[in-house]
């Protein structure tokens, strides 16, 4: 009895761990849009999921502020207004210009030939290519997760990954596809880390701000609240 029980967990975790998977892909990637609502008999439907396991990853999102509960209306896919972009950018600025200038000096040889392989890997992506846009994969597929991850700094590192990194996420598809940003972005990035290989943090900081700056300016003159989906 006790063997099975563990298994009809096990398939239970499974179940809400490939739904959590699924969600959050659809999320970040634009397939569900900022302020729409999740319909759990549609989106069941979608995945191939029963409602259990969604409705739990649903309230993992919601506990990351990646989906928020409207009264009457149910869960729906968070949105930001531009002023809440904005400050969320100005934000990032500061911190994650700490987090590179510590990297400068704690990054290993390994992490810099990561970010090298990355980046050669992102000019030659058919959105780079044509100027589509510039989509990274989360994780070790991120060109700024990585700087994160070397920084050494926990208390830096979980107030950018956690709540930070991932509503930011949510926009970043739209905001490297404004027309000309993709070979911007990837100059950009190509200048961090040089400054990173140099082992120079006061360059380092100052690569990685104006990049930031430059994140910044493209919501300031391009999205409005329509755009960003309120």
């Amino acid at each position: 009895m006790s063997d099975a029980s563990g298994s009809e967990r096990l398939v239970a975790q499974n179940l809400s761990g490939l739904a959590l998977q699924r969600l959050e892909k659809a999320i970040m990637e634009g397939e569900l849009g900022p302020g729409e609502r999740l319909s759990e008999s549609g989106l069941a439907r979608r995945f191939g999921i029963s409602r259990g396991p969604l409705r739990e990853a649903i309230g993992q999102l919601e506990g990351r502020k990646l989906v928020t509960r409207v009264s009457n209306q149910g869960a729906r896919v968070v949105s930001l207004s531009k002023d809440d972009l904005l400050d969320l950018l100005q934000v990032r600025e500061s911190l994650e210009g700490m987090a590179c200038r510590l990297a400068s000096e704690r990054m290993s040889e390994a992490d810099l030939a990561q970010l090298e392989n990355m980046l050669a890997a992102h000019e030659k992506t058919d959105a780079m290519q044509s100027g589509r846009g510039y989509f990274q994969a989360p994780g070790d597929g991120d060109f700024h997760q990585v700087i994160l991850a070397a920084c050494g700094n926990a208390r830096l590192s979980g107030m950018l990954g956690n709540e930070l990194y991932s509503l930011l996420r949510l926009y970043r598809h739209r905001l490297s596809m404004r027309p000309g940003r993709p070979a911007e972005a990837l100059e950009e990035h190509k200048r961090i880390l040089a400054a990173l290989k140099a082992r120079d943090p006061d360059a380092a900081e100052a690569a990685m701000r104006a990049h930031l700056r430059s994140s910044l300016s493209a919501v300031e003159d391009w999205l409005t609240d329509e755009d960003l989906g309120k």
